[in-house]
């Protein structure tokens, strides 16, 4: 009887491990979204979060909500400094999502700066940084 639930508990947890693994290792989709970083912040109770939102239009009727895992340092830093810029962000998409990784199925793997097509030419003083 032992024997029994030794295994049964045993694959439960090896079909456990095998669905993390698969949905954090293998995207569904990679891509590149452009938009004016209009939200970006670090939010939760039990576990904290980066999340944020990209407009994809003039009236800001599409939205492109993502997530950026903690170990992205670098990606965190740019997405701060560029609050209300045009930016390019490449992402991947995963098949499913973890609370403890970010409330959306898009990740943020780099950020770009971008000039927005709606005002081309025109930059400010804090762009030219």
């Amino acid at each position: 009887m032992k024997k029994i639930l030794a295994l049964i508990l045993l694959s439960i947890f090896l079909l456990a491990a095998a669905y993390y693994a698969f949905i954090y290792y293998v995207p569904y989709s990679e891509g590149v979204r452009t938009g004016e970083l209009i939200k970006f912040s670090r939010k939760g109770i039990a576990v904290k979060t980066w999340e944020g939102e990209i407009s994809q239009g003039i009236s800001g009727a599409q939205i492109f909500k993502f997530s950026v895992e903690d170990k992205e340092t670098k990606v965190i830093k740019d997405l701060q400094k560029y609050q209300g810029r045009y930016v390019k962000l490449s992402y991947k998409e995963r098949f499913g999502k973890f609370f403890w990784l970010g409330d959306t199925k898009y990740f943020i793997t780099k950020v770009e700066q971008e000039n927005s097509p709606h005002f081309s030419g025109l930059r400010s003083k804090k762009d030219e940084e």
